[in-house]
């Protein structure tokens, strides 16, 4: 099934990043809202910074964000020290395939990160990489509803 991740992790955090670098991966693809940040706050939590820090020292890391407010991405882009893409258009694997292509990287040797399987699973699948599916960061504070239609999406990639 094309929704169905090759990885399945509680959170950003809790992601085997061994394994993946075992499997040959060499650049690491984040969704922003709910996959490393708490939606809509624009701000990361330290816990975060740390593990994009670590991070970097074995993969060239990238933020691919279908969000589209300038000025919310704006605050975003200072706090690390790699690249933020707003307005990626997930699932159409362009402009993904666009970056890795720039940095002369294969997409099997990539790895999406994100928290909906019709948006950033499916994008990674498209482009023929290597995909995990996560939790939201902050899925206690979620209202139900919210809650609910994620545990929906991923009864239907079961």
């Amino acid at each position: 099934m094309i929704l169905k991740p090759d990885y399945i992790a509680k959170t950003a955090f809790e992601v085997n990043y061994d394994a993946l670098k075992n499997a040959g991966v060499k650049v690491l693809i984040f969704d922003l809202d709910s996959t490393v940040m708490k939606s809509k706050t624009g701000v990361f939590t330290k816990e975060t910074l740390d593990l994009f820090n670590n991070l970097a020292k074995d993969f060239i890391l990238l933020i691919a964000s279908n969000n589209k407010n300038a000025e919310y991405i704006s605050k975003v882009r200072p706090q690390v020290s790699f690249p933020v893409i707003s307005h990626a258009n997930k699932p159409s694997p362009k402009i993904i395939l666009s970056f890795l292509k720039e940095k002369g990287v294969e997409p099997s040797c990539a790895a999406i990160i994100g928290d909906r399987p019709l948006t950033d699973i499916l994008a990674g699948k498209l482009a023929h990489m290597k995909t995990v599916l996560v939790d939201s960061i902050s899925w206690f504070e979620e209202p139900k509803l919210t809650r609910f239609v994620r545990r929906v999406e991923r009864l239907v990639i079961r």
